[in-house]
C-alpha cells in the first residue's frame, strides 16, 4: 500500500468517525429533552413519540435510495451533502416555534443522515482491507457511542441550562467542521456502480410502505391501524417482487436469497435494534417523571450505556478479526436480552444504582453485538456492493429503530392513551414500560438464533 492509500485510509477513518458521531448525539440529547419538549408544545405521549418517529421514518424511507444513487454517481458528493443538509436542518429545529415545525425538521434531519449512513460505511470500507476492517469499523462504532454518550450527559446540560434548542445549535459548527474535512481531504468518488440505472419504482414503492406501516403502527389497536399495518406488509411483498425482477433494483434482493452470512446478519441487526433502540426513550420519560429528575440528573444516568458501548466497541470489532464474528455479537445479543429482562421488574422504588447496572450490562451487549455484526454484513459482499450493504445493514438498524418506537406507540395507546403523561397516569405509564420491555426482551432472545444461523466468515482476503 502506497504513503498515499495509507494516509487516505486514515483521514477517512476520521471523518467518518465524526460523522458518525452527529446523529446518534443529536438522537440520544432529543430524548432527554422531550419532557421539556413536550410541555412547551402541549404533547401527548404519542405525539411526544413522533418527535423521534419522524426522524426514523424519512431516514429509513431514503436510505436504501441514497445508498444505490450513491453507488452509481459517487458516494464522496452525497456523503458532503448529507453532512451539510443535516447541519443546516439541525439550525432549523433550533428556530422551531411550534410542534409541526419541529417535526418538518426532523424529517429533513432523517434524509441527510440517511445520505450520511447510506455512504460513509461504503467508503470506509472500501480504503480499508479484511485484515484491518474490524478495527477500522470498530473506531467508526465507538464514534457513534461516543456521540451516544455525551448526547445525554451534554443534552441535561443543555436542555437544564440553555433550553431544549441550544442542543440543535452546537451540532451546526460540528457539521461544517466535518463538511470541510471531506471537501478539504478526502479524494474520489468510489462509484463502482457507474453506468447503471436508477430504480425509482422500487424506491417509490419502498418508501410508501415504509410510510404507510409506521402510521397505521400509531393508530392501533384501532381497525384503521390494523389495515394499515396489513397495507404496509402487502407494499413491502410488492417490492420484493419487483426488486427480484427488474434489472438494476434499488435493493439487490439476491444478497439476501444467495448470502446466508448477509441474510442472518441483517435480521440480527433488526431484531436487535427493534429490541433496545425504545429504551433509551422509556427511561428518560421514566426518570423524570417517575423518579422527577431534572434533564442534566437524568442524563447522567443514561450515559452509562452508551459510555460501555464507547469502550468495548473497538475491543468487539478486533475480535471479530481473530474470531468468528457470529459467536461475540451472539454473546452480545444474550447479554441484551438479560439486560432487558432485568428491567421488566422497573416500579417506583427501583434504585438508580439498579437502573445504571441495567444501562451497562445493554451497553456491553450492544457493543460486542454491533461491531461484529457489521464486520460480517461488510465482509460477505463483493466491493461493487459496499454502498447498498452499508445502506441495506443501516436500514436494517433504522427499521428496527422504527419498529422499536411502533411498538412502543401501541403499547403506549393501550396502556396510557393520548393523554399527556401527568401524575395520574404515572401508574399506567410504568405498566407500559413493563410491557414494552417484556416484548423487548423475548425480541432480543429470538435475535440469539437469528445470529447463530449466519454462519462462519472466515474466508481469505477481498
Amino acid at each position: 500500500m502506497s504513503r498515499d492509500e495509507n494516509v487516505l485510509k486514515w483521514v477517512v477513518l476520521v471523518v467518518s468517525s465524526l460523522s458518525a458521531f452527529l446523529t446518534p448525539f443529536v438522537v440520544s440529547s432529543v430524548n432527554i429533552a422531550l419532557p421539556t419538549i413536550g410541555k412547551e408544545f402541549s404533547l401527548n405521549a404519542v405525539l411526544l413519540s413522533w418527535v423521534v418517529t419522524s426522524y426514523l421514518i424519512a431516514a429509513t424511507i431514503f436510505l436504501v435510495p441514497f445508498g444505490r444513487i450513491a453507488d452509481i454517481y459517487g458516494r464522496r458528493k452525497f456523503f458532503a451533502f448529507g453532512i451539510l443538509l443535516f447541519s443546516l436542518t439541525s439550525l432549523l429545529g433550533a428556530l422551531s416555534y411550534s410542534a409541526f415545525m419541529l417535526f418538518l425538521s426532523r424529517v429533513l434531519q432523517g434524509i441527510g443522515s440517511a445520505m450520511i449512513f447510506g455512504t460513509g460505511m461504503a467508503i470506509l470500507t472500501s480504503v480499508f482491507p479484511l485484515r484491518e476492517r474490524g478495527k477500522a469499523i470498530g473506531i467508526n462504532v465507538a464514534s457513534t457511542y461516543l456521540g451516544l454518550s455525551l448526547g445525554p450527559f451534554l443534552g441535561g446540560l443543555l436542555t437544564h441550562y440553555f433550553g431544549w434548542r441550544s442542543i440543535f445549535l452546537v451540532i451546526v459548527p460540528v457539521g461544517l467542521i466535518a463538511l470541510t474535512l471531506v471537501l478539504w481531504k478526502v479524494k474520489g468518488e468510489w462509484a463502482e456502480a457507474e453506468g447503471e440505472k436508477f430504480d425509482l419504482p422500487g424506491s417509490l414503492i419502498y418508501g410508501a410502505a415504509v410510510l404507510i406501516i409506521m402510521y397505521g403502527f400509531s393508530r392501533l389497536p384501532a381497525a384503521l391501524g390494523l389495515w394499515l399495518v396489513f397495507a404496509g406488509i402487502v407494499g413491502f411483498t410488492i417490492f420484493v417482487r419487483w426488486e427480484m425482477h427488474v434489472l438494476n433494483p434499488v435493493l439487490d434482493i439476491r444478497l439476501f436469497k444467495n448470502n446466508v452470512t448477509f441474510t442472518f446478519s441483517n435480521l440480527a441487526a433488526l431484531i436487535n435494534y427493534s429490541a433496545t433502540y425504545a429504551v433509551g426513550f422509556i427511561l428518560s420519560l421514566y426518570l423524570q417523571y417517575i423518579k422527577g429528575l431534572n434533564a442534566d440528573h437524568a442524563g447522567i444516568i443514561m450515559v452509562a450505556q452508551p459510555v460501555m458501548q464507547f469502550l468495548f466497541s473497538p475491543l468487539a470489532g478486533w475480535l471479530s478479526d481473530r474470531v468468528e464474528p457470529r459467536l461475540v455479537a451472539s454473546l452480545g445479543m444474550t447479554l441484551t436480552a438479560i439486560g432487558l429482562l432485568m428491567l421488566v421488574t422497573l416500579n417506583p422504588a427501583t434504585s438508580l444504582g439498579f437502573i445504571v447496572t441495567c444501562l451497562l450490562l445493554l451497553g456491553l451487549g450492544f457493543a460486542l453485538f454491533s461491531s461484529p455484526n457489521t464486520n460480517a454484513v461488510m465482509s460477505s459482499v463483493e466491493k461493487k456492493f459496499y454502498g447498498v450493504a452499508s445502506g441495506t445493514l443501516s436500514t436494517m438498524r433504522l427499521v428496527g429503530q422504527m419498529l422499536s418506537m411502533g411498538i412502543l406507540m401501541m403499547i403506549l395507546v393501550l396502556f396510557v392513551g393520548r393523554v399527556q403523561i401527568v401524575p395520574k397516569y404515572f401508574p399506567a405509564f410504568l405498566r407500559s414500560a413493563k410491557a414494552a420491555f417484556s416484548v423487548f426482551a423475548f425480541l432480543c432472545f429470538l435475535g440469539i438464533f437469528a445470529s447463530l444461523a449466519r454462519g462462519n466468515l472466515r474466508t481469505g482476503e477481498v
